[in-house]
């Protein structure tokens, strides 16, 4: 009788204890360079050398810890257009921003400051409470709101 449980299902492709620590290593340090560029007055440049970092961490996760540098090239291909398609439509939705800028820009702005409200106990309305106006009736029909409502707020 054979054992059908020996089979070996085990992992693939293990990884090295040694080239774990270098990409760990090498992701603190790019982190560490990220910090201590974001202090230096780099102008333009800034974004693009932020953005650089953040991709070389992106690749180096997707390689190594996500095993992607032993996939097969059709799992490969299917990750990294999948990510391009995603940074394709963040890319179409920030450059249509653009379009509306001047719309944003002259929109016409309440300089006046907003009106004092005084506080009042807990459960009680700050608003001004006034009567409603007495309603015009047409001869022959009843008012529903004869009496005035205190607690109406115009």
């Amino acid at each position: 009788m054979t054992d059908s449980h020996q089979h070996d299902h085990g992992f693939a492709h293990p990884v090295s204890v040694k080239l774990l620590l270098a990409v760990f290593s090498s992701l603190v340090f790019l982190t560490i360079l990220t910090v201590v560029l974001n202090d230096l007055p780099l102008g333009s440049a800034d974004i693009i050398i932020a953005m650089t970092i953040a991709t070389i961490k992106a690749t180096l996760v997707m390689l190594f810890f996500m095993h992607m540098f032993w996939e097969k090239g059709f799992n490969v291909v299917a990750f990294i257009s999948s990510l391009f398609f995603v940074s394709l439509f963040i890319g179409f939705t920030l450059m249509d921003t653009g379009s509306y800028r001047d719309d944003i820009d002259s929109f016409p702005e309440d300089k006046r400051p907003a009106p004092r409200v005084d506080r009042t106990a807990p459960g009680v309305s700050s608003n001004t409470v006034q009567p409603m106006p007495p309603a015009t009736l047409v001869e022959g029909s009843v008012n529903p709101l004869a009496k005035t409502n205190p607690y109406v707020r115009l």
